[in-house]
């Protein structure tokens, strides 16, 4: 996997004087309307993920409806590159030279985000807000035209980490990761948060491509693994909880926070028993519209009306769509700030500057700050548990800083 993404990174080396001659200071921008784009998983493995497209572009079309931004309305096109790295690379080209959009916003996945990352930081074209918690995008002196959206991964790990030294200090932990960045990521902050605590008694790999994990985690049983931590993407986490019911084995879990949606986790659980997810651990920063606390929430209940009118085939229930409008509604933000003279460099100064207090899809109390030399905007989560077929927060807000 990591060879074939560098020789994604010199293909894309090649296509760089295309994409920058004949520069202009906003390519995409008319005097009414901004087109932005990007990739996500529509088909492929991280399937689940896809449905962050049309919740995104549900919110614009609110926004366009309302009056735009700064007097012009936002065009955004997405398209499907099944997860695979190598249609992200091809697409985001396209997106670039033939679309001429302005920036790319939101791509999907750490593999995809990582492959175009040099691309678009020669090209300077701002690569907004990508779904990764990977380090590799807080590289702000090589990369400052790249961020990510999502909590560290390494923060990510360190809290689980920092949870199983306090609760379970003897834990007995067996790891599943994505053999990626992500996987990496989670696993670096995992023995860095439990500080000598627990032991690590074996930790497994797996890539996009593989079918299943069923070897990997009955080897993490069979090495007396009584704490399992899945840092994996949704299929292999669905795959997880069906591996671990079929072995007998009953550990507690942490599952990363890429994969906790309700639905992912409601299959997981009609796969095996609800006595197979109950207990299980991760963290969140966004409002769960399915939850009852929710339901008269105005933030949810505008959720489902801009639902309800702009996307009526997608399914309100698919907390994935929330994340979309969440990060929808921080572009939004940036490109305000940004101001009426939209260039590239204004929108790469607004993204690096950003104090966000007011995003109503997050839960309360999280603030979104960037610098120049801080590109992790989700600087808070908060710890959950699977409980009765729910996620229920454990507690205040923890610090989740890389």
């Amino acid at each position: 996997m990591r060879k074939a993404l560098a020789l994604l990174v010199v293909a894309l080396a090649v296509g760089i004087p295309s994409a920058t001659a004949g520069h202009q200071d906003a390519p995409g921008v008319t005097a009414t309307n901004v087109l932005i784009g990007g990739t996500v998983p529509l088909t492929g493995p991280a399937a689940a993920f896809g449905v962050v497209g049309p919740g995104a572009a549900a919110y614009f079309a609110y926004v366009n409806d309302h009056g735009g931004v700064n007097g012009r309305t936002i065009t955004y096109k997405y398209y499907d590159d099944a997860y695979d790295p190598a249609q992200t690379v091809q697409l985001t080209r396209q997106l670039v030279q033939q679309d001429n959009v302005f920036a790319v916003f939101d791509t999907i996945g750490t593999p995809n985000a990582l492959a175009v990352q040099p691309y678009l930081n020669q090209a300077k074209v701002p690569g907004l807000f990508a779904g990764t918690g990977a380090s590799a995008f807080n590289n702000f002196k090589q990369y400052p035209w790249t961020m990510g959206y999502l909590p560290s991964f390494s923060a990510e790990g360190a809290i689980y980490g920092r949870q199983i030294a306090k609760t379970n200090p003897k834990a007995k932990i067996g790891v599943l990761y994505e053999n990626s960045d992500f996987g990496d990521d989670l696993v670096a902050g995992l023995k860095k948060g439990l500080g000598g605590k627990g032991k690590i008694v074996a930790a497994l790999g797996y890539e996009p491509t593989d079918t299943d994990v069923a070897s990997q985690v009955s080897r993490l049983k069979g090495a007396g693994a009584d704490t399992f931590m899945i840092f994996a993407t949704p299929l292999f986490a669905i795959k997880s909880y069906i591996d671990m019911a079929k072995l007998g084995w009953k550990p507690q879990v942490y599952i990363s926070s890429v994969s906790i949606e309700p639905t992912i986790m409601q299959i997981a659980t009609a796969s095996t028993s609800p006595a197979t997810t109950a207990g299980s651990t991760s963290i969140a920063f966004v409002k769960d519209p399915t939850q009852a606390k929710w339901a008269k929430d105005p933030a949810v209940k505008l959720y489902r009306q801009i639902m309800a009118k702009y996307d009526p085939q997608g399914r309100p229930t698919d907390v994935y769509n929330f994340y979309g409008m969440a990060v929808a509604y921080t572009m939004v933000d940036v490109l305000k700030k940004a101001g009426r003279n939209l260039t590239r460099d204004g929108l790469l100064n607004a993204a690096t500057h950003l104090t966000e207090a007011g995003n109503p899809f997050l839960l309360p109390g999280i603030v979104l700050r960037t610098s120049p030399t801080d590109y992790f905007p989700m600087d808070q989560a908060a710890l959950f548990r699977y409980l009765g077929g729910h996620w229920i927060q454990q507690g205040p807000l923890v610090p989740a800083k890389s």
